[in-house]
Formats: C-alpha cells, sequence, structure tokens
C-alpha cells in the first residue's frame, strides 16, 4: 500500500502475521494513511476543507509552541 507521498509502506514477516498486522497498522497510523482514508471517504466541500486545515495548522502550531516551551523545563532540570 502507498501512502500520500507515494512511497509503499511495508512491513516484513517474521514470526507472525498478527505482528506483522500491528506493526503495519502502527506505521499506518504515524503516516496519517488511515485518517487520511477517513476523511476522502465523502466528498469534503471546499469550505469545509479550508476549515479543516487551519483547523489542523493551529493544532499543529499549539503543539510546536508547547514542545519548545517545555523543553528546558521538567524533573532533573535546571
Amino acid at each position: 500500500m502507498e501512502n500520500a507521498f507515494g512511497k509503499p509502506v511495508e512491513v516484513e514477516v517474521r514470526d507472525s502475521l498478527e505482528k506483522a498486522m500491528k506493526i503495519l497498522k502502527q506505521k499506518m497510523s504515524k503516516e496519517g494513511i488511515l485518517q487520511e482514508l477517513k476523511r476522502r471517504r465523502f466528498y469534503e466541500k471546499p469550505s469545509v476543507k479550508k476549515k479543516r486545515k487551519t483547523r489542523e495548522a493551529r493544532k499543529r502550531l499549539r503543539r510546536e509552541m508547547k514542545r519548545k516551551s517545555g523543553m528546558g523545563t521538567g524533573p532533573g532540570r535546571m
């Protein structure tokens, strides 16, 4: 299966198929393939798409700011 960027997602089956499926699901989740599939299930109006993109960008920015502000703090840091 190829992700949104056209790169194939590969998983090697060594021990069991269940383990390989779990790894595949984790990789797909990490790359956002599952979210993309859910989103493309129905047509999205341009206005809704714009709002979603703005909301995602705001969320991403908030997450980055939180990570940057929290870098110097925490247990064991001075």
